[in-house]
């Protein structure tokens, strides 16, 4: 049985968390130190679908220290730079039928308003396969600037959703709509883990004309493409693993050219969330330092992982670089996924060069997708 740990105690100061679970192949584990707790693997969302009586067999516990390193002084200088639920971390799924959604578009000259109502959506996939259904909502964003960005209610256990929301956006001069794209991101609510991304519906409103009345519309939903996910910003990670010590260590180093966040145009206040990965389960979850006033911050921040060879090949690790905003809810700016799970094939090399070369850091810039 996989057992895992919780990662927050509350006993643990705030400068340095240590989490430990260790194999013990004679009985059960025992505490390795100042705050290790051990929960079942049902409490720390590790035991994963995909993960079959079989891993008991040769897993007792699954040995994942967390090391949060202090901050450290000086950039990785011998590094050298390269390249690299939207969904959690999963295999590639093959195409399916995603269903339609209905939307309408209209213009209010006297106020300079661009006016949408997400009316309905039909045919959504099953996304719970527990309730054979969806809790659907839908994000919009109108691009390219993407300052403006709402979302409707969450409609429980349905795949026919009528939402019957209306959105108005001001500021906007008619002379502009000919530039603008509708985005809309279809995704489920989960209580229990990231939503799932269901699709999205990309609208360009040069083909679309509300200048006479509104303009109803009714388009495919289509399976996300991350690839086309530009404009997020890059991030500048360091990984290396000591076969050895069984040691990953993770150092978050800087990130530019983020997009601004705010919707006065100020820079932004980022920080970097990193949740590791075993399977499809998150077992572990930890933060940067805000940095304030800054599209380029520098981090450099360390968090070390004692992880088994044989485990290494189902881990990944999630970066989300989320802007804080003491006012309104934070929100995600971009996000880079390394390991088991990578979506891009930057990602995928620099895990493969990290597993290759052992003891070496390996660093390396990647562009951030859209979250």
């Amino acid at each position: 049985m996989l057992k895992g740990i919780s990662i927050y105690p509350e006993t643990l100061s705030n400068k340095k968390k240590i989490i430990k679970v260790r194999r013990d192949k004679d009985g059960p584990g025992r505490e390795g130190g100042r705050g290790n707790v051990l929960v079942d693997a049902a409490e720390a969302g590790l035991l994963g679908p995909d993960k079959g009586p079989s891993s008991s067999s040769c897993i007792d516990q699954l040995p994942i220290k967390v090391d949060y390193g202090e901050e450290l002084r000086s950039p990785m200088a011998s590094l050298t730079p390269g390249e690299s639920k939207a969904t959690s971390p999963s295999s590639p799924e093959e195409d399916v039928m995603l269903g339609t959604l209905t939307f309408s578009v209209d213009y209010n000259f006297p106020k300079k308003a661009l006016v949408v109502t997400i009316q309905e959506a039909h045919g959504l996939p099953v996304m719970d396969e527990q309730t054979q259904g969806s809790d659907p909502y839908i994000k919009m964003t109108i691009l390219p600037d993407k300052r403006h960005r709402v979302k409707t209610r969450v409609l429980r256990k349905t795949l026919d959703p009528v939402f019957d929301e209306t959105f108005t956006f001001y500021g906007i001069p008619y002379s502009q709509l000919q530039d603008l794209v509708l985005h809309f991101l279809v995704l489920s609510f989960d209580r229990f883990s990231r939503d799932d991304v269901i699709g999205e519906v990309m609208v360009p409103l040069a083909g679309v004309d509300p200048s006479t009345g509104k303009a109803q519309l009714t388009r495919d939903i289509t399976k996300r493409n991350i690839q086309k996910c530009i404009s997020r910003g890059e991030l500048q990670v360091s990984l290396s693993y000591q076969p050895v010590a069984q040691r990953l260590t993770v150092v978050v180093l800087k990130a530019r050219h983020l997009p601004k966040m705010d919707i006065t145009g100020l820079s932004g206040n980022p920080y970097v969330k990193v949740n590791v990965y075993y399977g499809r389960k998150r077992i572990a979850k930890k933060k940067t330092h805000v940095k304030k006033c800054t599209l380029n911050p520098v981090f450099n921040e360390s968090f070390v992982y004692d992880i088994p060879p044989d485990l290494l090949p189902d881990v990944s690790i999630e970066f989300l670089v989320i802007d804080f905003d003491r006012t309104t809810k934070n929100e995600a700016v971009g996000r880079l996924i390394l390991g088991a799970h990578s979506v891009t094939s930057s990602g995928a090399e620099h895990w493969r060069e990290v597993c290759e070369s052992p003891r070496k850091p390996v660093a390396k810039w990647h562009g951030l997708s859209e979250y």
